[in-house]
């Protein structure tokens, strides 16, 4: 809505309607499983546990899915796993299976993928990995690393920030120390990164050179579109400007360090789980622990 619509006198009340909470998914599911017929190992709980941030629309939709997939199967129940695979098309798209990548392009989708994996498995105070593919999927994806929180989250350290930016350098990091090259790969995740550092810097206010001060805005939206401030809405010089970005850059040039730190030392895991993922195109978390390992201890 227009900002000048919610002025008083106009719509004085106003109703928040927010993303369910664990409880609310688990309620929400109850209500949509009803139509359908379930196997014995489909949980709600643990279903809830795997979906955080879904509206009531996207568990509509993941019943939906669970049941086609099973009809299209021949399945009388809907499983688990039918919604396993719903929730990774919701997630990941649809899989491209027409989408052919070339022998080489296979072992650098592989890697990047391991990558992310490994770090995250390293790391404290990251989302756990729950399957890792080098399906292509959706639009412009060559593989893809599905992490599933086991709460749901509301505040973040910077440490945790720190890690999280690490895990998505992890690809990157993997193809410069396999090939000793970068790819076009993992465009998103350096996008995704930077985001983070960028407001570590300039909204949470975790850069000690730069004081505590906020140096950005709430994004204000109108028809859907988020419209940041302009250079002249600046409230800070072209110096803070300048070190602002020094800032954000350091904080990814820290946290691509320690992926490239990572994944030196575990180089044989990486290695053996890029090949396994070449051989079975898609792993499980437990499948993934068998071929190299459980998560470390917090490596800091």
């Amino acid at each position: 809505l227009d900002p000048a619509l919610l002025r008083a006198g106009r719509f004085d009340r106003q109703v928040l309607v927010d993303r369910p909470d664990k409880a609310g998914r688990v309620a929400i599911l109850n209500i949509h499983m009803k139509k359908i017929r379930l196997a014995a190992d489909v949980d709600p709980e643990v279903l809830a546990s795997l979906t955080p941030g879904f509206t009531g629309a996207d568990l509509a939709n993941l019943a939906n899915e669970a049941a086609l997939l099973a009809t299209r199967r021949g399945g009388e129940d809907v499983t688990m796993a039918d919604f396993d695979a719903a929730i990774e098309r919701i997630i990941a798209g649809l899989e491209k299976k027409n989408r052919l990548l070339n022998p080489m392009e296979r072992k650098v989708v592989a890697n990047h993928e391991m990558g992310h994996a490994l770090v995250s498995l390293s790391l404290g105070g990251v989302e756990r990995v729950h399957k890792v593919s080098i399906i292509p999927r959706g639009i412009g994806s060559l593989g893809y690393t599905i992490q599933r929180p086991t709460e749901d989250r509301y505040l973040m350290t910077r440490e945790e920030l720190e890690n999280k930016m690490a895990v998505l350098l992890g690809g990157r990091a993997a193809e410069r120390l396999i090939f000793d090259h970068l790819s076009t790969g993992a465009a998103d995740d350096l996008a995704r990164a930077t985001d983070i550092a960028r407001s570590m810097v300039t909204r949470y206010g975790m850069e000690e050179k730069l004081g505590h001060v906020t140096y950005d805005t709430e994004p204000r939206s109108f028809l859907n579109i988020q419209q940041r401030p302009t250079m002249l809405e600046r409230q800070y010089s072209e110096d803070t400007a300048r070190e602002i970005d020094c800032a954000v850059r350091d904080i990814l040039d820290a946290a691509y360090a320690k992926a490239v730190e990572i994944l030196t030392r575990r180089r044989a895991d990486l290695e053996k789980g890029a090949a396994a993922l070449l051989e079975k195109e898609t792993l499980t978390e437990d499948e993934l622990a068998a071929v190299v390992g459980a998560a470390e201890s917090p490596a800091g």
